[in-house]
């Protein structure tokens, strides 16, 4: 077993462009998507955090884009949505792809799968499909085979989270989209660090890694690509918040 991962070191942020996770890291994870409560201070923190780091702020979610501005208002950061398929500019400029109709046909099986399955909530996306089943733990094995057999089917890709599989529009994830912001002049000087807590935030990891910063795993320690990590969501604020105020 590899050793336990150090804290953040209070400078970590020095110089850095901040890539936020959403659920699970700014917010406790909740029995539905729209069930996660806000701290009321949030919004004025990443604020201050956008405003005090070179590379400024961006949150990295697999929400929709709409979803997130709406739960960080009134707060304006760029935000890439939908596992990167979305990116949204601080002025609310949303860049996004066409979506298929393999995702309706995906959809309807979702649906199809929740009615022969008590507490399966099936979640459209923009550009995915997930079927959450924290409340029906028994439909998981269920819910992972359909999400294989509709991929094959109409060239999705299959995304594995805390008590969710989704399907989505392949060519992007969370790495990608840190190596596509990191392009942006503000950010080409400045060392990426990732925070997240779930599986799909291994890419954001990796890509911070290669571009020369560091990844923060939010929660309890597994096989991570991340550097340091923090016990949960409280300490990644308190962390944010000591980082805001300069004491980094």
């Amino acid at each position: 077993m590899s050793a336990p991962l150090p804290p953040p070191p209070a400078d970590l942020l020095a110089g850095a462009s901040l890539f936020l996770d959403f659920d699970g890291t700014l917010v406790e994870l909740a029995a539905t998507p729209d069930a996660v409560v806000v701290a009321p201070e949030l919004p004025a923190l990443l604020e201050r955090l956008a405003a005090r780091l070179p590379g400024g702020v961006a949150i990295v979610s697999g929400r929709p884009v709409h979803e997130v501005r709406a739960l960080i208002a009134p707060a304006a950061l760029v935000i890439a949505g939908s596992h990167g398929l979305e990116i949204a500019d601080a002025d609310g400029t949303v860049h996004a792809p066409d979506r298929p109709a393999a995702l309706d046909a995906a959809l309807a099986a979702a649906h199809d799968l929740a009615a022969a399955h008590h507490g399966v909530l099936v979640e459209d996306k923009p550009f995915g499909v997930g079927l959450h089943y924290r409340r029906a733990a028994h439909a998981g094995d269920a819910a992972a085979a359909l999400a294989d057999t509709l991929a094959a089917r109409h060239g999705l890709v299959v995304q594995h989270g805390k008590m969710v599989v989704e399907l989505r529009l392949p060519g992007r994830d969370k790495g990608a989209a840190v190596d596509l912001l990191m392009t942006e002049p503000e950010r080409r000087h400045a060392r990426p660090v990732f925070m997240g807590d779930d599986v799909t935030d291994e890419a954001g990891f990796h890509a911070a890694r290669a571009l020369g910063g560091a990844g923060v795993l939010i929660g309890a320690p597994r096989a991570t690509a991340a550097s340091f990590r923090l016990a949960g969501v409280a300490d990644a604020l308190a962390f944010l918040d000591a980082a805001a105020r300069g004491n980094a």
